[in-house]
């Protein structure tokens, strides 16, 4: 097993348990149960620590498959520009995760209000790592492209031309 497997291999994890976890976590506030809460908080941290191989190893990944054919280097930018955003997001809501478990073990008044923070944070965490997932899924599987991905390369193009880069035209 090599990093890129193990980078298809994880990724599906913290995408899934964050659902998880957030649905957990809902589910005791709502009931008021400290034990599905904290279980739900424990869910969120897994995955926050899950996260970090996942993000590691995503740059090997690039560099076995950015050469070959029918890859879109738009798509992979697109899906590396979205997991900085989601292993930040995913980092903070772990750690707020452990905040909340020490809250709860110390049994603070604020305890509650840490664990909506958590709820709203890994809802967020969950949307990210969805998006990062949904790019990564187009890099390799072109049935569930809504645009061709020349078209994605050509509009990326566009868009530098516009900020003042140049395009190079000797190509054509």
């Amino acid at each position: 097993m090599n990093t890129t497997h193990l980078h298809l291999l994880l990724n599906h994890f913290p995408i899934i348990g964050t659902l998880i976890g957030s649905g957990l976590l809902l589910w005791g506030i709502v009931r008021k149960q400290n034990t599905i809460k904290t279980a739900a908080a424990l869910v969120l941290a897994v995955m926050a620590i899950i996260a970090i191989p996942v993000y590691l190893t995503g740059e090997p990944a690039e560099e076995s498959v950015e050469n070959l054919p029918g890859i879109s280097g738009s798509l992979i930018e697109l899906h590396e520009e979205a997991a900085v955003i989601a292993i930040w997001l995913m980092g903070i809501t772990g750690l707020a995760s452990l905040g909340a478990l020490l809250f709860a073990w110390q049994k603070r008044k604020a305890t509650g209000t840490v664990f909506i923070l958590v709820l709203i944070l890994s809802v967020f965490a969950f949307g990210t790592m969805a998006r990062t997932g949904y790019y990564g899924g187009q890099i390799r599987h072109t049935e569930i492209r809504n645009v061709n991905a020349a078209q994605v390369d050509s509009q990326q193009g566009d868009q530098e031309e516009s900020k003042g880069g140049e395009k190079d035209d000797d190509d054509d």
